[in-house]
């Protein structure tokens, strides 16, 4: 069975500029985080790629948008978000539905994001792979959980 990885969007993927509001695919200026095409890149020759953000006000449509603008998309299979899951992040009935949709097993699916409370602790609760995205240091986590600076430390 083909690995699945789920990425967070904001401050994982692209950088959530505090202070702007709407839909990012709208806004005047985004970026991608370092390293974030590198990683996409090497992940997706192994395994689909997909996001699952707790972004409420924007569509899996507006979210493929935003990816476009940066050329990310290529190596994104889907977008889970509010609107097509019926649920929020980090309700675990959240990831759930994305399990359900996919239709794997929870051990197959590695989340990566920037948020332990919204994007770690849910989805290793419920089995999965979890990577954390912080420059925290010594922050105490449940065992398996992976932690990384930098999305550079995917790439090898």
């Amino acid at each position: 069975m083909k690995q699945i990885y789920l990425f967070d969007w904001g401050d994982t993927l692209m950088v959530d500029t505090p202070g702007i509001a709407g839909k990012m695919c709208d806004w005047e200026h985004v970026e991608t985080i370092k390293f974030a095409e590198e990683a996409l890149k090497k992940i997706s020759l192994k395994a689909s790629v997909y996001i699952a953000t707790a972004a409420a006000d924007s569509s899996p449509e507006d979210i493929e948008k935003a990816f476009k603008r940066v050329e990310l998309n290529i190596f994104i299979k889907g977008y889970f978000c509010e609107q097509n899951t019926g649920f929020t992040k980090p309700a675990p009935e959240f990831y759930m539905a994305i399990i359900k949709t996919l239709s794997v097993n929870y051990s197959s699916v590695t989340m990566v994001g920037d948020n332990f409370e919204k994007d770690i602790l849910p989805c290793h609760k419920l089995g999965f792979n979890t990577i954390w995205l912080t420059s925290e240091q010594n922050k105490e986590v449940p065992e398996g959980v992976r932690i990384i600076a930098s999305l550079s430390e995917l790439c090898s």
